[in-house]
């Protein structure tokens, strides 16, 4: 009954896609076809059939990786064209009523490709551009040697394919010019596979991360669907990033760090387990890759929580979504004595395009009084 169940919802998904990919095909041969670029119908249909799959098809033949750019691209075409092209065809409706069916269709057409290409360019020009986000936190000293702690953080990089090694060198020049006491990674530092992170040679780039404190990680949720956690750690481990699976240790007699393996992991250990026979002596800070458990850590006496994951929705209106399923979906929350900080992320998922949100690494600069 499970099986048939299984089927049949997978069957429904098939339909309901391929329905979808249809709309959106048939607006675009349409627009085409009012300003005498008619394809043949055969090369139109095989070319939109390619986009809506090369995601799929990327998963099987990894090693060229012009199907996971196209299927990347095609993702935020599909998005946008659901949004865009609904209104289209509202607009030529009423304009159909107004003046000449062609050419109400070339100017409603011309319109919204217009539209959809400048989300594409903005959104890719954000997602490679990223930004510095300062956050100065105030924290109680207890028996801190320091007084003052610089700390640089970003999370959801997705280094592999689409977030290469041009943004990862923006990465490591733009951290080591804060001159940071500490860098910190909370999670998706890979995305999903750690090959073609290795195959580039990246762990070299990002083995040029300075900071006097060292340089600490967590798993994300990208590197559990990766399966190849044993690898990446190992990988990380010769480039001088230590991943932090439930641990935590003292840094420079100032903070007491812990990283949580992610959410993903049935087995990780609960916030108090991880607190067990801590004495309380220094302000703790914490790593979590997903914002799932902020009112925990107030009450367990976490001073800072750092967390990424929800690249703030990446693509608007997906914003609206991540902001009602999480607290604090992005930026800063003070709740007692926890200050929260959720980064949007240093890559993206997917397609690399950002509306509504801004690639960025974020500087913490912490005083202790």
């Amino acid at each position: 009954m499970k099986k048939i169940k299984f089927a049949f919802t997978i069957l429904l998904v098939f339909l309901i896609y391929n329905s979808l990919v249809f709309y959106i095909g048939w607006n675009g041969y349409v627009w085409l076809k009012s300003l005498q670029l008619t394809p043949h119908p055969a090369f139109y249909i095989g070319v939109i059939i390619l986009f809506s799959y090369a995601y799929f098809i990327s998963h099987f033949l990894k090693s060229i990786t012009i199907f996971k750019i196209i299927g990347a691209y095609w993702l935020a075409i599909f998005e946008y064209g659901l949004i865009l092209f609904p209104l289209a065809n509202i607009s030529l409706f009423i304009l159909k009523m107004l003046i000449d069916p062609m050419d109400a269709t070339i100017i409603i057409g011309t319109i919204t490709a217009s539209l959809l290409l400048f989300s594409l360019v903005f959104g890719t020009y954000n997602a490679y551009s990223p930004v510095i986000r300062t956050y100065k936190l105030t924290v109680e000293k207890k028996q801190a040697k320091r007084n003052t702690l610089r700390i640089a953080m970003a999370s959801d990089m997705h280094f592999g394919t689409l977030s290469g090694k041009s943004h990862l060198n923006r990465l490591v020049m733009q951290i080591n010019s804060l001159q940071p006491d500490l860098i910190l990674l909370p999670g998706d530092i890979i995305d999903d596979d750690p090959l073609p992170f290795m195959k580039k040679k990246m762990g070299e780039q990002l083995k040029q991360l300075h900071a006097p404190l060292g340089i600490y990680g967590v798993l994300g949720n990208h590197e559990y669907y990766g399966k190849m956690i044993p690898t990446f750690i190992k990988e990380m481990n010769r480039i001088g990033i230590h991943i932090l699976m439930d641990e935590k240790l003292t840094i420079d007699e100032t903070i007491r760090l812990i990283g949580r393996k992610d959410k993903t992991d049935k087995d990780r250990l609960s916030i108090p387990a991880l607190l067990e026979n801590e004495s309380n002596h220094l302000p703790i800070i914490m790593m979590d890759h997903q914002p799932d458990e902020l009112e925990a850590a107030m009450n367990d006496g976490i001073d800072v929580i750092l967390s990424g994951h929800t690249h703030r929705g990446q693509m608007a209106p997906n914003h609206l979504i991540t902001r009602r399923v999480f607290e604090l979906d992005w930026g800063y929350k003070q709740k007692k004595q926890l200050h929260a900080i959720v980064s949007s992320g240093f890559g993206f998922w997917g397609p690399p395009i950002r509306i509504g949100s801004r690639s960025e690494i974020v500087s913490i600069e912490i005083k202790f009084t």
